[in-house]
């Protein structure tokens, strides 16, 4: 029964920050496609008009929103679960429940918008003659490692953000980093060989190269490639179940 009303709550969570996100938007959940369009086309445009070379191939649109797609995800979700705890102080305060539910609460609203942007993807992906292979079975593997990442990350940043309030300004400029160091406008092959090592450890570079691998080339990611994602991934959330945990004890002093 207790489980249930857990399954309960989360899934209430999730369903309250869709509607709030998108409560006074006329457009409503269409602002999900829009921001991967929009720099979908100023990338396409900036280094196929402006400064072309050959970081990508023939159809550089559909190269770039292979990476846009898990890296806005991967942004949003991080962000908006890093204020998670604080933003539901009422609710940790009145109502006895496991904290953890409220940061992958976030983390899973945010699956909505990222489930949406995947059938953007893949309707482009279809569009531009990439057909579907027996491959596409790794990109629920993938994506979901990602997901299982990002919880993690949000567990440490979103129980740290209540004793220390400058962590969620810490993680936005941690994504304007990460927009750079995961390889959305460049290919691996751009990528010296010394930082390959850095790359493939990287989770979000990782899913970014996986998807590529699969949606454009039509072959399997590299084993080497999975079995660091999948280890990164899980070490991170296991991580971040251990210090969530922790450092829990004393939300209700802080908050």
């Amino acid at each position: 029964m207790r489980n249930r009303n857990y399954i309960f709550l989360l899934s209430n969570l999730v369903l309250k920050d869709f509607r709030i996100r998108y409560r006074n938007m006329s457009l409503g959940i269409l602002w999900s496609l829009v921001n991967p369009l929009v720099m979908m086309g100023v990338l396409t445009f900036v280094f196929t008009k402006i400064r072309p070379n050959d970081i990508g191939p023939h159809n550089y649109a559909v190269f770039v929103l292979c990476a846009l797609v898990p890296f806005n995800f991967y942004t949003i979700a991080f962000a908006t679960g890093t204020t998670s705890v604080i933003e539901n102080y009422h609710l940790i305060k009145r109502v006895r429940f496991p904290r953890e539910v409220i940061p992958v609460a976030s983390v899973l609203s945010n699956c909505l918008h990222f489930l949406v942007q995947i059938a953007l993807l893949i309707g482009f992906v279809l569009a531009f003659g990439y057909g579907m292979n027996r491959y596409w079975l790794w990109l629920p593997v993938v994506w979901g490692l990602e997901i299982a990442f990002v919880c993690g990350l949000t567990l440490i940043s979103s129980s740290l953000d209540v004793y220390l309030r400058d962590v969620r300004y810490v993680v936005e400029s941690s994504n304007l980093v990460m927009f750079w160091l995961v390889p959305i406008f460049y290919s691996f092959g751009s990528i010296p060989k010394q930082f390959e090592l850095v790359y493939n450890l990287n989770p979000i570079s990782a899913v970014v190269f996986a998807s590529r691998n699969v949606l454009l080339e039509g072959r399997s990611p590299a084993a080497s490639l999975l079995w660091n994602l999948a280890a990164v991934s899980l070490a991170v959330l296991a991580l971040g179940m251990l210090v969530f945990g922790r450092l829990k004890r004393r939300f209700a002093d802080y908050l």
